[in-house]
């Protein structure tokens, strides 16, 4: 009898325990779901996760593809920008620390470089900012000039961070295409997408804070003129307007066009924030640095922006790019100058890519400046019966298919597009040709095989 108690006793007591558990368990649950709530987004990062880069570098990861989507160099940069960062690796104090809105001897040289083609001079330490590359450089100005309820204009298609980031700043978006006005017959050029004055005099208002303009452009390789660019000048002057201009391909432009920055037009300069690339300029895109160069009243909401957030770039990187700035700054009449000698080389290589891509029926865009082209994929009989998502747009399908059935990768244009425009952009591919003869031949190798299948 008292065994059996005491066994009843051993028994309610692990009931109770077990009991105890459950319940803290529950609890645990419980506020495990009350926590995840928490744990959401903020509402101004809402529907941009979505990446082109992502989702296309990842697929042309296989080393049997041959990349020609994603605007990666894969040419040698400038032996001597490689040796002034290995030399200046070596010296200790330029391993730490630097002035955080840009190293003094890169402000300086920047200044003096850009000096050249402004009517005023750039004072180096309040009219200029360098930033972990051009995204920084947009980064700091949407985040500094634009808020809530404002209005910023975007020619369509553009760079696609353009619009994410404008809506994280509380921005409105408000969108104009660039159409093309080619004639049958003719060489179908970058220079035949133009904005339609009166359309984009419409899109101006009271509640217009900004114009994100890009030239030379991406992905079309569009080179603004002059008279266009005096019809942007015109309206953002007329409605007190300003202009983030990004020219990080303003070396690279190809002959019979030429590049002028927006801010040296009359009237212009004091509203203007202009964007420039060290990764774009001397082929080095791992370095990630870029610069804003604007007037100081500007300038300033940009270095608040960045003091708050990244706070400085990195110091080797800095001095080294300003050692080889110095270089190609003392020889900038040279055909030996970086700035002279890429553009000439890419020219080539712009020709051959034309060629191939005509010779299979998808007609390119010959671009006016940047090193990437346009395709027009819609004579193509491309069988995608075998792409999964239906619901992706055309071109997004055609090179999933492209980089699958022919190892070849691009990236789609609809990818640049808001999405009211991506039907108009979607039978549109965009190549990269800064790349080896290497990487040429191999597409060209591709290109040539499956002419000869469509044509078999």
């Amino acid at each position: 009898m008292f065994f059996a108690q005491r066994r009843l006793c051993r028994l309610g007591s692990r009931a109770k325990f077990l009991k105890m558990m459950y319940s803290s368990k529950m609890s645990r649950l419980s506020t495990s779901a009350k926590m995840s709530l928490k744990f959401k987004n903020a509402k101004r990062i809402e529907g941009l996760d979505s990446n082109v880069w992502i989702e296309f570098t990842k697929l042309a990861a296989d080393p049997s593809v041959v990349n020609l989507g994603q605007g990666l160099p894969d040419i040698s940069p400038p032996l001597y920008v490689k040796e002034e960062l290995s030399k200046i690796a070596a010296v200790d104090s330029l391993n730490q620390y630097t002035r955080g809105f840009g190293h003094p001897s890169l402000v300086k040289a920047l200044s003096c470089l850009y000096g050249k083609f402004y009517p005023n001079e750039i004072e180096p330490n309040q009219e200029i900012l360098v930033t972990v590359g051009a995204y920084g450089s947009l980064f700091n100005a949407i985040q500094g000039l634009i808020e809530e309820g404002d209005e910023v204009i975007i020619p369509v298609p553009f760079y696609d961070c353009y619009e994410p980031m404008v809506r994280m700043a509380g921005g409105t978006p408000v969108f104009i295409s660039l159409r093309s006005k080619s004639v049958a017959g003719k060489k179908w050029s970058s220079s035949d997408w133009t904005l339609d004055p009166e359309e984009l005099a419409s899109k101006f208002n009271s509640k217009t804070k900004a114009i994100l303009l890009n030239t030379p452009h991406n992905p079309l390789g569009k080179v603004y003129t002059k008279e266009e660019l005096q019809v942007i000048a015109d309206l953002c002057i007329k409605y007190d307007t300003l202009c983030i201009s990004d020219e990080v391909y303003e070396w690279l432009v190809y002959p019979g066009s030429k590049h002028l920055k927006i801010a040296t037009f009359p009237g212009m300069w004091e509203r203007t924030i202009t964007i420039g690339s060290a990764g774009k300029t001397f082929s080095v895109t791992g370095w990630k640095l870029g610069w804003s160069i604007g007037p100081n009243h500007l300038i300033r909401h940009l270095q608040t922006v960045q003091q708050n957030s990244i706070y400085t770039c990195a110091t080797p990187l800095q001095e080294a790019l300003a050692q080889a700035l110095w270089i190609d700054i003392k020889r900038m009449d040279d055909p030996k100058c970086y700035f002279n000698s890429l553009p000439k080389e890419l020219e080539g290589k712009r020709d051959r890519m034309a060629r191939l891509l005509d010779s299979v029926g998808l007609k390119p865009i010959v671009p006016d400046g940047g090193y990437f082209i346009i395709a027009d994929i819609s004579l193509l009989d491309a069988d995608l019966s075998d792409m999964k998502n239906s619901d992706e747009p055309y071109d997004y399908k055609f090179v999933k298919w492209m980089t699958k059935n022919k190892k070849l990768s691009a990236i789609p244009v609809s990818a640049f597009c808001n999405t009211e425009t991506k039907l108009q952009f979607e039978k549109f591919v965009r190549f990269c040709f800064i790349k080896k003869d290497s990487t040429l031949d191999a597409a060209e190798e591709i290109i040539k095989a499956w002419n000869r299948q469509t044509s078999g």
